[in-house]
Protein backbone atom coordinates (compact mmCIF):
# COMPACT_ATOMS: atom_id res chain seq x y z
CA UNK A 1 0.00 0.00 0.00
CA UNK A 2 0.98 3.48 -0.03
CA UNK A 3 0.48 6.29 1.95
CA UNK A 4 0.28 10.77 2.13
CA UNK A 5 -1.87 12.76 4.26
CA UNK A 6 -2.96 11.16 6.98
CA UNK A 7 -6.54 10.72 7.06
CA UNK A 8 -7.66 13.13 10.13
CA UNK A 9 -10.38 15.50 9.89
CA UNK A 10 -10.02 19.08 9.44
CA UNK A 11 -11.27 19.73 12.99
CA UNK A 12 -9.52 21.40 15.80
CA UNK A 13 -8.55 18.44 18.04
CA UNK A 14 -11.46 18.25 20.91
CA UNK A 15 -13.60 21.07 19.36
CA UNK A 16 -17.13 21.40 18.73
CA UNK A 17 -19.32 23.75 16.74
CA UNK A 18 -21.90 24.96 19.22
CA UNK A 19 -25.25 23.45 17.14
CA UNK A 20 -27.85 22.66 19.52
CA UNK A 21 -27.46 20.41 20.90
CA UNK A 22 -23.62 21.64 22.42
CA UNK A 23 -20.84 19.01 23.01
CA UNK A 24 -18.89 20.53 26.24
CA UNK A 25 -16.14 18.40 27.64
CA UNK A 26 -18.04 15.98 29.94
CA UNK A 27 -19.51 14.89 27.28
CA UNK A 28 -16.73 14.84 24.51
CA UNK A 29 -14.73 12.61 27.17
CA UNK A 30 -18.03 10.37 28.02
CA UNK A 31 -17.65 10.12 23.82
CA UNK A 32 -13.85 8.93 24.59
CA UNK A 33 -14.67 6.19 27.30
CA UNK A 34 -18.00 4.38 24.86
CA UNK A 35 -14.82 4.16 22.07
CA UNK A 36 -12.75 2.67 24.39
CA UNK A 37 -15.40 0.32 25.63
CA UNK A 38 -16.61 -0.88 22.22
CA UNK A 39 -12.87 -1.07 20.94
CA UNK A 40 -11.68 -2.99 23.87
CA UNK A 41 -14.43 -5.38 24.12
CA UNK A 42 -13.40 -6.31 20.10
CA UNK A 43 -9.98 -6.95 21.42
CA UNK A 44 -11.18 -8.89 24.46
CA UNK A 45 -13.02 -11.63 22.37
CA UNK A 46 -9.46 -12.37 20.55
CA UNK A 47 -7.78 -13.09 23.82
CA UNK A 48 -8.21 -17.10 25.16
CA UNK A 49 -10.29 -17.94 27.79
CA UNK A 50 -12.98 -15.20 27.07
CA UNK A 51 -16.14 -15.54 26.33
CA UNK A 52 -19.44 -13.38 26.15
CA UNK A 53 -20.87 -15.19 29.25
CA UNK A 54 -17.47 -14.98 30.96
CA UNK A 55 -16.09 -11.34 30.15
CA UNK A 56 -19.02 -9.02 30.59
CA UNK A 57 -19.50 -6.33 27.72
CA UNK A 58 -17.93 -3.04 29.08
CA UNK A 59 -19.87 -0.74 26.02
CA UNK A 60 -23.73 -2.18 27.47
CA UNK A 61 -22.78 -0.75 31.00
CA UNK A 62 -23.64 2.65 29.67
CA UNK A 63 -26.74 4.57 29.63
CA UNK A 64 -28.17 8.07 30.18
CA UNK A 65 -26.66 10.61 28.23
CA UNK A 66 -24.58 8.94 26.34
CA UNK A 67 -24.84 5.36 24.99
CA UNK A 68 -25.09 2.19 22.08
CA UNK A 69 -28.38 2.43 19.80
CA UNK A 70 -29.90 -0.51 19.41
CA UNK A 71 -28.88 -1.29 16.22
CA UNK A 72 -25.08 -0.74 16.76
CA UNK A 73 -25.85 -2.80 19.97
CA UNK A 74 -26.67 -5.46 17.87
CA UNK A 75 -23.93 -4.78 15.79
CA UNK A 76 -21.40 -4.81 17.61
CA UNK A 77 -22.81 -8.04 19.08
CA UNK A 78 -22.63 -9.58 15.70
CA UNK A 79 -18.80 -8.22 15.62
CA UNK A 80 -17.79 -10.02 18.95
CA UNK A 81 -19.35 -13.32 17.43
CA UNK A 82 -16.44 -13.01 14.39
CA UNK A 83 -14.08 -11.96 16.22
CA UNK A 84 -14.84 -15.08 18.52
CA UNK A 85 -15.09 -17.34 15.42
CA UNK A 86 -11.92 -15.92 14.68
CA UNK A 87 -10.26 -16.41 18.09
CA UNK A 88 -10.89 -20.13 17.19
CA UNK A 89 -9.57 -20.42 14.04
CA UNK A 90 -6.33 -18.83 15.35
CA UNK A 91 -6.09 -21.52 18.17
CA UNK A 92 -6.69 -24.59 14.97
CA UNK A 93 -3.23 -22.48 13.51
CA UNK A 94 -1.33 -22.76 17.21
CA UNK A 95 -1.96 -19.39 18.30
CA UNK A 96 -3.76 -17.53 21.44
CA UNK A 97 -3.66 -14.49 23.51
CA UNK A 98 -3.28 -14.35 26.97
CA UNK A 99 -4.59 -10.82 27.54
CA UNK A 100 -4.75 -7.91 26.18
CA UNK A 101 -4.99 -3.79 26.70
CA UNK A 102 -6.37 -0.92 24.53
CA UNK A 103 -6.51 2.68 25.09
CA UNK A 104 -8.23 5.35 23.06
CA UNK A 105 -6.78 8.93 22.46
CA UNK A 106 -10.03 11.53 21.16
CA UNK A 107 -8.45 13.42 18.22
CA UNK A 108 -11.02 15.39 17.28
CA UNK A 109 -15.08 16.00 17.57
CA UNK A 110 -17.38 18.06 14.68
CA UNK A 111 -20.91 18.29 15.85
CA UNK A 112 -23.21 19.26 12.74
CA UNK A 113 -26.69 19.65 14.17
CA UNK A 114 -27.97 16.54 16.23
CA UNK A 115 -24.91 14.21 14.75
CA UNK A 116 -21.63 14.31 16.22
CA UNK A 117 -18.65 13.07 14.44
CA UNK A 118 -15.37 12.01 16.80
CA UNK A 119 -12.15 10.86 15.46
CA UNK A 120 -9.87 8.95 17.70
CA UNK A 121 -6.72 6.63 18.04
CA UNK A 122 -6.98 2.83 19.41
CA UNK A 123 -3.70 1.66 20.95
CA UNK A 124 -4.07 -1.82 21.36
CA UNK A 125 -1.35 -4.64 22.93
CA UNK A 126 -2.15 -8.48 22.40
CA UNK A 127 0.38 -10.52 24.97
CA UNK A 128 1.03 -14.13 22.91
CA UNK A 129 0.49 -17.35 25.18
CA UNK A 130 3.48 -19.10 25.05
CA UNK A 131 1.71 -22.54 23.33
CA UNK A 132 5.03 -23.56 21.22
CA UNK A 133 7.01 -21.40 24.25
CA UNK A 134 8.83 -19.12 21.19
CA UNK A 135 6.58 -16.23 19.94
CA UNK A 136 7.13 -12.76 20.44
CA UNK A 137 6.28 -11.28 24.37
CA UNK A 138 3.56 -8.85 22.35
CA UNK A 139 1.79 -7.55 19.10
CA UNK A 140 0.62 -4.39 18.93
CA UNK A 141 -1.05 -1.33 16.40
CA UNK A 142 -2.61 1.66 16.27
CA UNK A 143 -6.12 2.13 14.07
CA UNK A 144 -7.86 5.15 13.63
CA UNK A 145 -11.91 5.09 13.82
CA UNK A 146 -14.50 7.71 13.10
CA UNK A 147 -17.29 7.60 15.20
CA UNK A 148 -20.85 8.73 14.88
CA UNK A 149 -23.24 9.71 17.85
CA UNK A 150 -27.24 11.20 16.84
CA UNK A 151 -28.80 12.97 19.78
CA UNK A 152 -32.42 12.84 20.34
CA UNK A 153 -34.87 15.63 21.38
CA UNK A 154 -33.83 15.28 25.20
CA UNK A 155 -30.00 15.80 23.71
CA UNK A 156 -28.79 12.09 24.61
CA UNK A 157 -26.31 10.97 22.24
CA UNK A 158 -26.40 7.47 20.69
CA UNK A 159 -23.35 5.81 18.91
CA UNK A 160 -24.74 4.73 15.54
CA UNK A 161 -21.92 4.18 14.17
CA UNK A 162 -18.15 3.06 13.90
CA UNK A 163 -15.68 3.67 10.88
CA UNK A 164 -12.17 2.44 10.80
CA UNK A 165 -10.44 5.25 9.00
CA UNK A 166 -7.28 3.29 8.12
CA UNK A 167 -6.15 1.36 4.61
CA UNK A 168 -4.88 -1.54 6.31
CA UNK A 169 -5.45 -4.40 8.58
CA UNK A 170 -6.09 -4.30 12.09
CA UNK A 171 -5.79 -7.35 14.37
CA UNK A 172 -9.71 -7.05 15.66
CA UNK A 173 -10.80 -5.12 12.47
CA UNK A 174 -14.48 -6.17 11.39
CA UNK A 175 -15.49 -4.61 8.03
CA UNK A 176 -13.43 -5.78 5.03
CA UNK A 177 -10.25 -3.56 4.34
CA UNK A 178 -9.86 -1.32 0.99
CA UNK A 179 -8.66 -3.01 -2.50
CA UNK A 180 -6.33 -1.14 -4.18
CA UNK A 181 -8.14 -0.49 -7.97
CA UNK A 182 -6.73 -3.01 -10.90
CA UNK A 183 -3.87 -0.93 -12.60
CA UNK A 184 -5.08 0.63 -15.59
CA UNK A 185 -2.14 1.10 -17.63
CA UNK A 186 1.24 -0.84 -17.38
CA UNK A 187 4.22 1.45 -16.90
CA UNK A 188 6.57 2.22 -19.56
CA UNK A 189 9.55 0.08 -20.12
CA UNK A 190 10.88 2.16 -22.96
CA UNK A 191 11.97 5.06 -21.23
CA UNK A 192 15.50 5.70 -21.24
CA UNK A 193 17.33 5.53 -17.51
CA UNK A 194 18.16 8.85 -15.78
CA UNK A 195 21.09 9.29 -13.85
CA UNK A 196 20.19 10.95 -10.15
CA UNK A 197 21.02 14.42 -11.90
CA UNK A 198 18.61 13.94 -14.95
CA UNK A 199 15.52 15.62 -15.05
CA UNK A 200 12.21 14.11 -13.31
CA UNK A 201 9.46 12.55 -15.42
CA UNK A 202 6.55 14.55 -16.89
CA UNK A 203 3.71 14.84 -14.16
CA UNK A 204 1.71 13.64 -16.62
CA UNK A 205 3.26 9.80 -15.84
CA UNK A 206 0.27 7.38 -15.23
CA UNK A 207 0.06 7.33 -11.28
CA UNK A 208 0.65 4.13 -9.08
CA UNK A 209 -2.35 1.61 -8.86
CA UNK A 210 -2.60 2.53 -5.44
CA UNK A 211 -4.71 5.49 -5.91
CA UNK A 212 -2.38 7.90 -3.78
CA UNK A 213 -1.31 11.31 -5.17
CA UNK A 214 1.40 10.66 -7.66
CA UNK A 215 5.44 11.30 -6.58
CA UNK A 216 6.37 14.74 -6.50
CA UNK A 217 7.93 15.85 -10.31
CA UNK A 218 11.31 17.12 -8.86
CA UNK A 219 14.72 15.37 -10.00
CA UNK A 220 15.78 12.07 -7.66
CA UNK A 221 18.48 12.12 -5.77
CA UNK A 222 18.86 8.59 -4.34
CA UNK A 223 21.21 7.94 -1.48
CA UNK A 224 24.27 5.77 -2.13
CA UNK A 225 25.80 5.55 1.21
CA UNK A 226 23.88 2.63 2.41
CA UNK A 227 26.21 -0.12 1.95
CA UNK A 228 24.79 -2.80 -0.44
CA UNK A 229 25.95 -5.82 -2.78
CA UNK A 230 25.25 -4.68 -6.73
CA UNK A 231 22.04 -5.84 -7.83
CA UNK A 232 21.38 -7.14 -11.28
CA UNK A 233 18.41 -5.27 -12.60
CA UNK A 234 17.47 -6.77 -15.73
CA UNK A 235 14.99 -5.33 -18.00
CA UNK A 236 12.41 -7.59 -19.00
CA UNK A 237 12.37 -9.21 -22.62
CA UNK A 238 8.63 -7.94 -23.02
CA UNK A 239 6.46 -4.79 -22.25
CA UNK A 240 4.52 -7.05 -19.58
CA UNK A 241 5.03 -7.21 -15.95
CA UNK A 242 5.89 -10.21 -14.37
CA UNK A 243 3.94 -12.14 -12.84
CA UNK A 244 3.89 -13.26 -8.85
CA UNK A 245 2.84 -16.96 -8.07
CA UNK A 246 0.89 -17.26 -5.47
CA UNK A 247 2.14 -19.04 -2.40
CA UNK A 248 0.56 -21.66 -0.16
CA UNK A 249 -0.98 -20.90 3.37
CA UNK A 250 -0.96 -24.71 4.67
CA UNK A 251 1.32 -24.86 7.76
CA UNK A 252 4.23 -27.08 8.11
CA UNK A 253 5.77 -26.99 4.52
CA UNK A 254 9.05 -28.15 3.09
CA UNK A 255 11.69 -26.30 4.21
CA UNK A 256 13.43 -23.45 2.60
CA UNK A 257 15.97 -22.11 4.43
CA UNK A 258 17.28 -18.59 4.06
CA UNK A 259 20.99 -18.00 3.40
CA UNK A 260 21.10 -14.59 5.56
CA UNK A 261 25.02 -14.09 4.27
CA UNK A 262 24.58 -14.77 0.43
CA UNK A 263 22.52 -11.57 -0.78
CA UNK A 264 25.42 -9.08 1.41
CA UNK A 265 22.27 -7.38 2.70
CA UNK A 266 21.43 -6.82 6.63
CA UNK A 267 18.72 -8.58 7.05
CA UNK A 268 18.67 -7.53 10.66
CA UNK A 269 19.17 -4.14 9.60
CA UNK A 270 15.78 -4.32 7.54
CA UNK A 271 13.43 -5.65 11.24
CA UNK A 272 15.49 -3.12 13.12
CA UNK A 273 14.30 -0.38 10.79
CA UNK A 274 10.75 -1.51 11.13
CA UNK A 275 10.51 -2.24 14.50
CA UNK A 276 11.57 1.46 15.06
CA UNK A 277 9.53 3.15 12.60
CA UNK A 278 5.96 0.56 12.52
CA UNK A 279 4.10 3.35 14.74
CA UNK A 280 7.22 5.96 14.27
CA UNK A 281 6.96 7.47 10.90
CA UNK A 282 10.50 8.68 9.68
CA UNK A 283 9.89 11.97 9.12
CA UNK A 284 13.17 11.91 6.14
CA UNK A 285 9.96 10.04 4.01
CA UNK A 286 6.66 11.18 2.98
CA UNK A 287 3.59 9.66 4.76
CA UNK A 288 1.08 8.45 2.84
CA UNK A 289 -1.29 6.76 5.82
CA UNK A 290 -5.04 7.76 5.33
CA UNK A 291 -4.61 8.57 1.42
CA UNK A 292 -6.61 6.13 0.23
CA UNK A 293 -7.08 2.60 -1.06
CA UNK A 294 -3.22 1.30 -0.71
CA UNK A 295 -1.53 4.01 2.41
CA UNK A 296 1.99 3.70 3.26
CA UNK A 297 1.88 0.27 3.64
CA UNK A 298 4.48 -0.67 0.53
CA UNK A 299 6.54 2.75 0.98
CA UNK A 300 7.00 1.62 4.56
CA UNK A 301 8.80 -1.83 3.31
CA UNK A 302 10.90 -0.18 0.58
CA UNK A 303 12.03 2.33 3.51
CA UNK A 304 13.25 -1.22 5.53
CA UNK A 305 14.76 -2.94 2.32
CA UNK A 306 16.97 0.39 1.97
CA UNK A 307 17.89 0.28 5.48
CA UNK A 308 19.30 -3.05 4.80
CA UNK A 309 21.20 -2.42 1.68
CA UNK A 310 18.56 -2.22 -1.77
CA UNK A 311 20.27 0.29 -3.45
CA UNK A 312 18.17 2.92 -5.62
CA UNK A 313 17.83 2.18 -9.26
CA UNK A 314 17.33 5.83 -10.82
CA UNK A 315 14.83 6.41 -13.78
CA UNK A 316 11.65 8.11 -14.74
CA UNK A 317 8.85 7.54 -11.83
CA UNK A 318 6.62 5.99 -13.50
CA UNK A 319 9.35 2.70 -14.88
CA UNK A 320 8.51 -0.26 -12.86
CA UNK A 321 11.97 -1.47 -13.48
CA UNK A 322 13.33 1.79 -11.51
CA UNK A 323 13.43 1.77 -7.60
CA UNK A 324 14.24 4.94 -5.84
CA UNK A 325 12.79 6.96 -2.86
CA UNK A 326 13.75 10.04 -0.51
CA UNK A 327 11.81 12.77 0.67
CA UNK A 328 11.20 14.79 -2.28
CA UNK A 329 10.76 11.88 -4.76
CA UNK A 330 9.78 8.22 -4.48
CA UNK A 331 9.13 5.64 -7.80
CA UNK A 332 6.07 3.91 -8.25
CA UNK A 333 8.01 0.65 -7.32
CA UNK A 334 8.95 2.16 -4.33
CA UNK A 335 5.53 3.06 -2.87
CA UNK A 336 2.50 0.84 -5.37
CA UNK A 337 2.15 -2.80 -4.36
CA UNK A 338 1.77 -4.03 -7.50
CA UNK A 339 4.43 -1.82 -9.06
CA UNK A 340 6.62 -3.21 -5.51
CA UNK A 341 6.37 -6.64 -6.64
CA UNK A 342 6.74 -5.86 -11.33
CA UNK A 343 10.45 -4.51 -9.97
CA UNK A 344 11.01 -7.01 -7.10
CA UNK A 345 10.79 -9.93 -9.31
CA UNK A 346 12.11 -8.18 -12.81
CA UNK A 347 15.28 -6.89 -11.05
CA UNK A 348 16.01 -10.26 -9.67
CA UNK A 349 16.27 -9.56 -5.89
CA UNK A 350 13.30 -11.15 -4.74
CA UNK A 351 12.46 -15.34 -5.62
CA UNK A 352 9.18 -16.29 -4.68
CA UNK A 353 8.38 -18.74 -2.71
CA UNK A 354 6.09 -21.32 -2.00
CA UNK A 355 4.21 -20.98 1.05
CA UNK A 356 3.68 -18.07 3.61
CA UNK A 357 5.29 -20.43 6.39
CA UNK A 358 8.87 -20.41 4.55
CA UNK A 359 9.02 -16.51 4.48
CA UNK A 360 12.04 -15.50 7.12
CA UNK A 361 13.50 -12.11 8.15
CA UNK A 362 13.61 -9.65 5.79
CA UNK A 363 10.84 -11.43 3.60
CA UNK A 364 8.21 -9.79 2.27
CA UNK A 365 4.82 -10.72 1.83
CA UNK A 366 1.75 -9.26 -0.15
CA UNK A 367 -1.95 -10.08 -0.09
CA UNK A 368 -4.95 -9.71 -2.77
CA UNK A 369 -7.77 -9.39 -0.49
CA UNK A 370 -10.40 -9.81 -3.53
CA UNK A 371 -8.07 -12.35 -5.56
CA UNK A 372 -8.89 -9.72 -8.53
CA UNK A 373 -5.38 -10.35 -9.58
CA UNK A 374 -4.52 -7.00 -8.13
CA UNK A 375 -2.38 -7.01 -4.76
CA UNK A 376 -3.61 -4.54 -1.82
CA UNK A 377 -1.10 -4.86 0.81
CA UNK A 378 2.01 -5.24 1.82
CA UNK A 379 4.21 -6.47 4.62
CA UNK A 380 8.27 -7.54 5.79
CA UNK A 381 8.90 -10.27 8.13
CA UNK A 382 10.49 -8.93 11.75
CA UNK A 383 10.80 -11.92 13.10
CA UNK A 384 10.29 -16.00 13.01
CA UNK A 385 9.63 -18.39 15.38
CA UNK A 386 12.62 -21.88 15.84
CA UNK A 387 8.82 -23.55 15.32
CA UNK A 388 9.01 -22.08 12.04
CA UNK A 389 5.92 -18.98 12.18
CA UNK A 390 6.79 -16.01 10.44
CA UNK A 391 5.88 -12.27 12.32
CA UNK A 392 5.25 -9.03 10.33
CA UNK A 393 5.23 -5.59 10.85
CA UNK A 394 3.32 -3.00 8.81
CA UNK A 395 2.04 0.25 7.89
CA UNK A 396 -1.58 1.09 7.46
CA UNK A 397 -2.69 -0.13 10.26
CA UNK A 398 0.48 0.38 12.06
CA UNK A 399 0.88 -2.94 12.94
CA UNK A 400 4.35 -4.85 14.89
CA UNK A 401 4.41 -8.89 14.80
CA UNK A 402 1.79 -9.93 13.81
CA UNK A 403 2.39 -13.53 13.13
CA UNK A 404 1.30 -14.94 9.57
CA UNK A 405 -1.50 -17.48 11.02
CA UNK A 406 -3.20 -14.24 12.55
CA UNK A 407 -3.40 -12.97 9.36
CA UNK A 408 -4.44 -16.46 7.63
CA UNK A 409 -7.06 -16.69 10.27
CA UNK A 410 -8.41 -13.25 9.24
CA UNK A 411 -8.38 -13.32 5.64
CA UNK A 412 -8.39 -16.62 5.06
CA UNK A 413 -9.65 -16.70 1.14
CA UNK A 414 -7.29 -13.80 0.27
CA UNK A 415 -4.41 -14.71 -2.21
CA UNK A 416 -1.20 -14.25 -1.10
CA UNK A 417 2.33 -13.56 -2.55
CA UNK A 418 5.58 -14.64 -0.36
CA UNK A 419 9.07 -13.08 -1.53
CA UNK A 420 12.37 -14.15 -0.63
CA UNK A 421 14.57 -10.66 -0.48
Amino acid sequence: MVAGVALVPSWSAGAAITDDPTVDAATRATFQKLATAVLTDRTQALVDGKSGSEDRRRASGFSGKVRLSGAQSREESSALSELRGRKARLAKLGEKYSSAKTSVKLNATQVKGRTAKVSVTETTTLTYRKVRGNEPKTTGFQAHHELTFKADGKGRWQLTDIRNTDDGVAVNQIEPPPVVPEPTAVPSTSAPASSSSAPAPSATAPAPSTSAPAPSTSAPAPSTSAPAPSATTATPKSGNPPAAPRAAITPNPPAAPKNFSASGYDYKAMADYAAKHWNNYNPEYPSFDGAGAGGDCTNFVSQSLKAGGWKHVPGYVYDYTKWFGNSEIQSHSFIGVNEFSWFALSSGRVTSLANVYQLDVGDVLQMDFNRDGSKDHTMIVTYRSPQGVPYLSYHSTDTYNRSVASIIASYPNAYYYAYRT
